[in-house]
């Protein structure tokens, strides 16, 4: 690799980058740390179509770091639902609040990564998107498309980031980190490659294998286990009870209809309404929606027609759904 591959990319950049709300447009002055920490974590096994309108959401209700940090955990978890992966929701709180109060972000990778949720790639991200440091921020698609220039089968992510950096040049690092994410996206994807739009097909070792695909070695999927649970439907007067999940573990913080624990074990209630599946990043939940005349745990009554504020994450809005679409739905 020379420094014409790096100049070969970010001329492609500057012709096609992608206009995202939290960027600056190439060659321009960096954009705000806020606004570039919340979209990296957003986009932590997120796609881009998913977060741009809940991103703007987030800065149209909360502007600055200082405005997060002051607002509420229930209110940010009800903001986040339908996100997935509620533990960033959790890290964001966290991380918000020690930044208010240190006054603002560090500006290096090293010192970013001490901050709650930010790892090795989001603190690479930051620091060289917002604050110019010269780190080799490494997703996926960055990965793949390293692995591919240099045909590696099975890189370790130490020799991935040392080739990164290796080809990033002296100027621009966040224009460089921001056009190898976008080569991954559009360009280098894992199926389909389109090699004969990328800036770099001239110094493929991939491409001139004749077989792009096989870089890198594809891992096995792990098959997910599968668990069963419980979730109470109680109404009354046009409202349903709902809780608010423990703190921690899957879910947590979050509104919920009252559920018992999620096990192995098959559940056969019969008098069941309905049941919902849901696919978690590790497992998947066969969840049955079971009426009942009273509370019986600490909550509180959401109207009905009010149920698109209580903030119901995925999963408990597709057994709401369920539940509502269900004759007789009430606990005799």
């Amino acid at each position: 690799m020379t420094a014409n591959t790096a100049a070969r990319l970010l001329q492609h950049y500057v012709d096609n980058f992608r206009e995202l709300p939290w960027r600056s447009p190439p060659g321009a002055p960096p954009p705000d740390p806020y606004r570039v920490w919340l979209s990296e974590v957003m986009l932590q096994q997120t796609t881009v179509a998913t977060v741009r309108p809940r991103f703007e959401r987030f800065v149209e209700r909360w502007p600055t770091i200082e405005a997060l940090a002051a607002a509420s955990d229930e209110a940010i978890l009800a903001e986040w639902a339908g996100l997935g992966y509620y533990a960033r929701a959790r890290n964001l709180i966290a991380c918000a609040r020690e930044v208010a109060r240190r006054g603002g972000f560090p500006t290096t990778a090293a010192e970013l990564r001490r901050l709650a949720g930010i790892g090795a790639y989001t603190s690479a991200a930051i620091a060289a998107i917002a604050f110019g440091e010269r780190a080799a921020a490494v997703d996926t698609n960055v990965g793949r498309v390293i692995a591919r220039l240099h045909g590696l089968k099975n890189p370790s992510r130490a020799e991935i980031e040392q080739l990164t950096q290796a080809l990033m040049p002296p100027e621009r690092p966040g224009d460089f980190v921001q056009a190898m994410m976008d080569l991954g996206a559009t360009i280098c994807r894992p199926r389909k490659p389109r090699c004969a739009d990328c800036p770099l097909v001239h110094d493929c070792a991939a491409f001139v294998s004749g077989e792009p695909e096989a870089f890198p070695k594809r891992r096995k999927r792990v098959a997910r286990p599968h668990r069963h649970g419980l979730a109470y439907w109680i109404e009354r007067s046009g409202s349903v009870w709902l809780v608010r999940r423990p703190a921690t573990g899957v879910l947590g913080g979050m509104a919920a209809l009252p559920s018992d624990e999620w096990t192995e074990a098959p559940a056969s209630p019969v008098n069941a309404i309905a049941t919902v599946r849901h696919i978690f990043t590790h497992f998947s939940l066969d969840l049955a929606i079971i009426p009942r005349a009273e509370p019986t745990s600490d909550g509180w009554w959401q109207p009905l027609d009010r149920l698109d504020e209580a903030g119901l994450p995925t999963l408990y809005r597709k057994a709401v759904e369920a539940a509502l679409a269900a004759e007789p739905r009430i606990a005799a």
